[in-house]
């Protein structure tokens, strides 16, 4: 290991996380990188890291601590470095494998696109994880914010984040139109228009499979009931709907005896309740109209049928099937009503890119927007949490924006390192916070009769609902 990067020496009272076997071997005094980030990041950094390390003070007592280590990435990195993702600080975040960051900006005028898809894509960070609920006193725009307790895994490398695009009125993109109308499309009635800007979004099996396995396995570790599959495969069916049978595909091979999928439920239900049904009856109740259906459609139908009664009934039916955990899907239009009207039906989403992107914004609206949604992007080895809101450069050394967004994202990374105990302190600190109106102007100004407070002052108030000693930064 290096004595040091950009410049700065490793922290000599930390340790290296390991990694090994699919396992993370976390020491008690952690080496983790961060990244403090621009605009407002300063100000939320040092509000947060406060409310870390009283977190784990009260938590173990002394027994536990972490040696944070910062590294530059965005404007801090430009300035220091003239690079705007340095490789010492890519080396250091392989190094350390777990990390922190606050939001960073998008540079002007050519190069990296974006430094948070940069990052995810360099350490193969595939699964943007994105856990939205409601904490107590919350200002809300929906009557029933309570019901919402959503984890949305979201693929997080290609989709359009891997897109590839071709600019209007450009030679290349017309020669790219002229081969998908007289080649792919062979002259046919479907024909991409001349002044057409062409975009192409990958989504592969392994890119699929490695994301509805890891949320399939959090859903499992954790309790849950079902893990959604949000697609919109009724239109793009070789892309989004292979993302949907992909993940099917995932669930019933690799996780057959924990879980059962919509469709089967239903299948083995019809059996439990009917057991002299025929084949044929029990088709007929899962796909209604199935009589003005082409033959070959019924045959399919029946064989799935038939299939899944001799694969299964054995293990799932007679109503073991309800103990398992359910995998099903829904059309993302479909999800977006769903999780304002009946949020409490849906515990796990696992979603291609630009699905995830809008459907985890669109829910964390309802609890607090984004200045209290938290985030981790998570591959295998490797693991950065962030906040999920911008720079806001106008309220930069301000003090008054919110911090819940990367304080909650720090309670992610506990969890990920199994400190539970200082996860919770944190957790519960803030909803007391929240629900003695002791708040940040953009929660205050939704509030009756709440108190407005400094950033600093959140972290301070915070503390003190940990029964913790107010600490100041490191």
């Amino acid at each position: 290991m290096p004595a040091s990067y950009n410049g700065l020496p490793v922290p000599a009272n930390g340790a290296k996380i390991g990694y090994s076997n699919g396992t993370y071997d976390v020491p008690t005094n952690p080496i983790i990188p961060f990244i403090e980030g621009d605009g407002t990041g300063r100000d939320i950094w040092k509000a947060s890291v406060r409310v870390f390390d009283a977190a784990v003070e009260k938590a173990y007592g002394g027994k536990r601590r972490v040696a944070w280590y910062e590294v530059f990435a965005g404007e801090k990195a430009m300035a220091k470095f003239n690079n705007w993702l340095p490789d010492d600080t890519i080396s250091a975040l392989r190094e350390f494998r777990v990390s922190i960051k606050g939001p960073l900006t998008t540079p002007v005028g050519g190069g990296i696109r974006s430094l948070n898809v940069a990052l995810r894509q360099i350490l193969d960070l595939y699964a943007c994880i994105r856990p939205v609920k409601y904490y107590h006193g919350t200002p809300s725009p929906v009557k029933h914010p309570e019901r919402m307790n959503i984890v949305i895994y979201r693929e997080n490398t290609e989709d359009v984040y891997a897109g590839i695009e071709w600019e209007e009125g450009t030679p290349e993109v017309a020669r790219l139109i002229e081969f998908l109308n007289k080649d792919m499309l062979k002259g046919g009635p479907k024909q991409i228009r001349l002044d057409s800007g062409i975009g192409i979004k990958p989504i592969s099996i392994t890119g699929t499979k490695r994301l509805v396995r890891m949320a399939i396995q959090f859903a499992l570790a954790n309790g849950k009931k079902t893990v959604t599959l949000v697609h919109k495969g009724n239109i793009q069916k070789f892309t989004e709907g292979a993302f949907r049978k992909w993940g099917y595909e995932l669930a019933t091979e690799e996780f057959r005896d924990k879980v059962v999928t919509e469709r089967e439920s239903w299948i083995l239900d019809n059996k439990d309740r009917n057991p002299a049904l025929t084949i044929e009856q029990n088709a007929h109740l899962v796909e209604p109209g199935l009589e003005f259906a082409t033959e070959d459609f019924r045959q399919d139908v029946y064989r799935e049928v038939k299939t899944c009664l001799d694969a299964i009934y054995s293990t799932h039916g007679n109503g073991a099937w309800k103990k398992n955990l359910m995998v099903n899907d829904r059309i993302a239009d479909s999800i977006f009503q769903q999780v304002v009207t009946r949020a409490n039906e849906y515990q796990v989403l696992a979603t291609p890119n630009l699905n995830g992107d809008y459907i985890s914004d669109a829910c964390a609206a309802q609890v607090g927007g984004l200045g209290i949604a938290p985030g981790a992007n998570v591959g295998d080895g490797y693991a950065c949490f962030e906040a999920t809101h911008g720079t806001a450069p106008k309220y930069a050394d301000k003090d008054v924006i919110n911090p819940g967004s990367l304080i909650l994202s720090g309670v992610m990374m506990f969890r990920f390192l199994g400190w539970n105990e200082a996860a919770d302190l944190i957790d519960s600190s803030l909803e007391q916070t929240i629900e003695q109106k002791k708040v940040t102007y953009d929660f205050e100004r939704l509030m009756e009769g709440a108190t407005k407070v400094k950033t600093s002052e959140f972290a301070t108030h915070m503390i003190e609902n940990m029964g913790a000693a107010v600490l100041t930064a490191v």
